[in-house]
This record gives structure tokens, C-alpha cells and sequence, in this order.
């Protein structure tokens, strides 16, 4: 027999605070939100924040296990599923644009915690209310804005600084002799949005519409890279990878040229940078360094 341990959680809001996120959500059916709800809602708010087209996040355990983008918020959210069939079972999703009936309809077909997004449609309700226990949270996503990071230490608050840099893609620098193609930049500058949302040590693979594999939390950068290549599979070829701070070694680029990956973007500002370079530059990858690491924890 197993015992359930159960902890008390309370949830404090701003007071004088109108910006978009978890604090100000209104819930429209379901359950009462659990503390690792609020978390894991908290999370994958942050993350399809992030983009202005259709965007849709799964998310289980603080991290993303699906990314997708389209023209549409059912063509967004259709990749987002597709990136990780299995993790996303149980797991929470945010949508940046209104729930129609049609991406109910698709969402209703798997068991979710939580779904998140802008708004609902009436058939869109009305399909997803057929569940009684399932979490249904409206946010408005035009006024995010950066807030501190606090968490608890043994009788004492760590605050920082949210990770809200704006970055301009026209500071990186190529380091390679094989440039990215047109495609493939957009590829990692959209990875790159994402890698920042993933405990470190970070890997994502993908490409310009999803994720494709996501290695996370992992103690050694190569783990997680492991992971994320063999999450992604075949797909990996003609990928490209993110990495969410510098390779200390050369390692994860030859793991991702024996994958079939094309273009890699990476901070940078390891005393090993030369050897990774030269890496690339033996397998005809390209290398993009962003000279910020993000280092999520």
C-alpha cells in the first residue's frame, strides 16, 4: 500500500497586478487547481507567451514535452501533439489564440489536467465541459510582462530576475564555415525560443513548426542531447539542435551530426569552443552562438 502524502499550499497573488499570467487567470470549469497545476499552468504560459503566431505547449513537470506552431491554432496544436504522443497524456496545454470547436474536438480525444488559452468558443465549451474534471483557464495574453523569480530555500526567499531579454538575432555570429540556410535559421530562432523554457542541462531538436525531441534537466549536457536525438528519432535528419548553454565539449555536436542534424545554436564561451567548431565544421553543420546562456533551474 502506498501513502499519499499530502501537503498543505496556499497561492498569493500581486495585489495591484493586471499583467497577463497564472495570478490573473479566470477558470471556467473544473477542478480546484493543485499547487504543481498552478506550476506547471505558470510554465506553459511563459513559453507560448513567446510567439505570435498560433502556438500550442504541452507541458508535464515543469517542462515543455511538445512545441507546435501553424496558421491555424488546430494546425498549432495537431504538431504540438505529434512532437510527443505520449508525455503529453496527462499534461497541461496553452494555446495563444481562441479554443475553436474543432481544436476542442481534438483536444477532448486525450486525458488533460488543464487546457489554457485566450478564450473559448460556445462549442468549444460545450464540447470540453463533457469532462467534468478537466481545468478550463482563460488569460489574457496581450499584457505579459516580466515579474521577479522567487522560490523558497531553508528559511529564506531567492528572488532574481525573470529571463525576459529581448534578443537580437542580428548580434549572434556564425562560426562556421557552412552558413544556416533561410530555413534553418528560422528553424533556430525558434528552438532557441524554446530551449530557454527547458530545465538545464536543455537539448531540443526540432525544426520551424515543432519540437521533435527535448532533453531536460539532465546532469551532463550529452544526456540530455541523448534524449532528445533519440526522442526524435529519424526525424532528427535535416533537424536542426538548441542548446541552452555552451557544449564543454565536443561530444553533443558529434552525437547530433551521427543524428542527421544540420544547424546547431548554442551560447557559446566554453574554453572548448574551437573543438566543437571544428566539429561542425567536419560534419558540414552550421554553428549559430546566441553570447547568451540561459540555464534554466
Amino acid at each position: 500500500m502506498v501513502k499519499i502524502l499530502i501537503r498543505k499550499a496556499a497561492f498569493y497573488k500581486e495585489p495591484l497586478s493586471q499583467a497577463s499570467g497564472i495570478s490573473n487567470a479566470n477558470q471556467l470549469h473544473g477542478k480546484e487547481l493543485s499547487y504543481n497545476n498552478i506550476r506547471d499552468t505558470d510554465a506553459a504560459l511563459k513559453l507560448a507567451a513567446e510567439f505570435t503566431e498560433p502556438a500550442a505547449v504541452a507541458v508535464k513537470h515543469m517542462n515543455p514535452c511538445g512545441v507546435g506552431i501553424g496558421e491555424t491554432i488546430f494546425d498549432a496544436y495537431e504538431k504540438a501533439y505529434e512532437a510527443d504522443k505520449t508525455s503529453i497524456f496527462g499534461g497541461i496545454v496553452a494555446l495563444n489564440r481562441e479554443v475553436d470547436a474543432k481544436t476542442a474536438q481534438r483536444l477532448s480525444e486525450i486525458f488533460l489536467e488543464i487546457i489554457v488559452a485566450p478564450s473559448f468558443s460556445e462549442p468549444a465549451l460545450a464540447i470540453l465541459t463533457k469532462k467534468k474534471n478537466i481545468r478550463l483557464l482563460t488569460v489574457d495574453f496581450s499584457n505579459f510582462a516580466p515579474s521577479l523569480e522567487k522560490v523558497s530555500v531553508g528559511f529564506g526567499l531567492l528572488v532574481q530576475d525573470s529571463d525576459s531579454l529581448l534578443e537580437n538575432p542580428e548580434t549572434f555570429t556564425v562560426v562556421t564555415e557552412k552558413k544556416p540556410t533561410d530555413a534553418e535559421m528560422r528553424a533556430l530562432l525558434i528552438q532557441w525560443k524554446i530551449v530557454k523554457h527547458v530545465k538545464s542541462n536543455a537539448i531540443v531538436v526540432g525544426n520551424d513548426v515543432q519540437t521533435l525531441g527535448i532533453g531536460a534537466g539532465q546532469m551532463n549536457r550529452i544526456g540530455s542531447a541523448q534524449i532528445a536525438l533519440k526522442q526524435a528519432g529519424e526525424k532528427a535528419k535535416g533537424a536542426v539542435l538548441a542548446s541552452d548553454a555552451f557544449f564543454p565539449m565536443d561530444d553533443t555536436v558529434l552525437a547530433a551530426a551521427e543524428a542527421g542534424i544540420t544547424a546547431i545554436i548554442q551560447p557559446g564561451g566554453s574554453i572548448k569552443d574551437t573543438d566543437s567548431i571544428e566539429m561542425a565544421n567536419k560534419y558540414g553543420i552550421a554553428m549559430v552562438m546566441t553570447h547568451v546562456r540561459h540555464f534554466k533551474h
